[in-house]
């Protein structure tokens, strides 16, 4: 039986951050970010989307902050790179009604991989991109995932914040 990661959704909201898909232990617990070595909470906090560092047991609360969580794909997997092209079509339409139904004013990809894998786009920029979905407009953010060295605390603190500023600054 594989356990399901609930979307934390509403609409009128700011931003909803869309992970590639929900590890393991996220799934097994009911609690989106939930591994030991994901910066996700804490750099949420650290680029000001919050007052406090969430807990992921209270990854709720992140609907007071104007804040959505969702996935592009449902199957939890140990590593996003298990997941197939096939799984990420699949999930597109499903993933853009979502989108258009509650229509946030961002929609926030935690890595390239999964906005890629939706538009078929290869050369991606960081940042606030060309094309809408729906009625949001797309940021690509660094994938805050413990895995993901490329990026420190600090770079990922600053890609969030950009969109924390565009986000409380419309137009």
């Amino acid at each position: 039986m594989t356990e399901k990661l609930e979307d934390i959704l509403a609409e009128d909201l700011a931003v909803f951050f869309c992970g590639i898909n929900p590890g393991l232990k996220a799934a097994a617990t009911g609690h989106h970010f939930m591994g030991r070595s994901n910066r996700f909470w804490r750099t949420l906090h650290l680029a000001g989307f919050t007052p406090h560092e969430v807990q992921p047991e209270n990854d709720r609360t992140i609907l007071q902050y104007q804040c959505g969580l969702t996935t592009v794909v449902e199957r939890p997997t140990a590593r996003a790179d298990q997941l197939s092209a096939d799984e990420f079509r699949a999930a597109a339409a499903r993933f853009e009604s979502k989108i258009t139904c509650y229509a946030p004013r961002f929609v926030a990809f935690l890595g390239k991989a999964a906005y890629g894998a939706l538009t078929g786009q290869r050369e991606i920029a960081w940042g606030l991109q060309p094309q809408k979905l729906g009625d949001s407009a797309v940021w690509v953010l660094p994938n805050p995932s413990g895995r993901n060295l490329a990026f420190t605390l600090d770079q990922l603190v600053e890609a969030y914040r950009q969109l924390r500023l565009a986000s409380v600054n419309p137009g």
